[in-house]
């Protein structure tokens, strides 16, 4: 199981966010790149790199700043927020980004995930959010009708690289993972899965590890900035140290 640490992106500063909230941001750095080195330097073998403004916007706004972090290391880097369209998916991959994340686009769009998944197989992640129950939508601030196992059902033709499924209630809240919801998304989505939210401390990788191979990676972020986790320690707990990256 892979440990990937997370840089959020709003207004080219890296910030985490309180369950998605806008409004409720810790500013942690305004040098993205040497965020992405720092957490290189420790031992990371992937980043995740959110754009929060294009997630509220529709369309990218932090492009510059992933392509800087993007440069600057030699780990993949996975991409989401405000990637609505396939011209935006080639600009990410033809620069060196090595997988996007789709969210809304999959529910309002299912022809460009169709597209997508055709011209880059094993390159786009779907992002599913969830709030009580529901899949969270447009950066969180919309909760649509659809349920996860829905949408998990809609996914099975394609050919995706994984999903990455964020319990929204928990993110950014340092109250731990929601594992019964995690297990459940492992039993019924049709790819790898990625956890997201809540990872707080050693033990949260443990427990999360614990779900099975199903589960092949999970997104640390506040964690990592508060320090109530370490990402040498995150690693070792999920056996990754060392490994190739993917």
């Amino acid at each position: 199981m892979v440990v990937i640490p997370a840089i959020d992106l709003k207004d080219g500063r890296c910030v985490r966010l309180r369950q998605g909230d806008m409004n409720q941001e810790t500013s942690y750095s305004e040098d993205p790149p040497a965020m992405a080195k720092h957490w290189e330097s420790l031992g990371a073998q992937r980043l995740h790199v959110v754009d929060l403004n294009g997630a509220i916007d529709g369309k990218p706004k932090n492009f510059d700043h992933v392509l800087a972090i993007t440069r600057a290391i030699g780990i993949p880097v996975q991409v989401g927020g405000g990637i609505r369209s396939l011209d935006t998916i080639r600009e990410y991959l033809s620069q060196g980004v090595s997988k996007v994340v789709l969210g809304t686009a999959v529910l309002e769009n299912p022809s460009l995930l169709e597209e997508a998944s055709r011209e880059f197989p094993d390159r786009i992640l779907i992002g599913i959010d969830v709030k009580d129950g529901k899949i969270a939508v447009h950066g969180w601030t919309n909760v649509s009708a659809s349920t996860p196992d829905e949408v998990f059902q809609t996914l099975k033709s394609y050919a995706l690289a994984g999903v990455i499924f964020t319990e929204i209630s928990r993110d950014g809240m340092l109250d731990g993972p929601n594992l019964p919801a995690l297990e459940h998304a492992a039993k019924i989505s049709p790819f790898p899965v990625i956890a997201s939210g809540g990872v707080t401390r050693v033990e949260d990788i443990h427990a999360v590890k614990k779900l099975g191979p199903k589960i092949s990676g999970v997104i640390v972020g506040k964690a990592l900035y508060e320090g109530t986790l370490t990402l040498p320690s995150a690693l070792e707990a999920a056996g990754s140290a060392g490994s190739v990256p993917c």
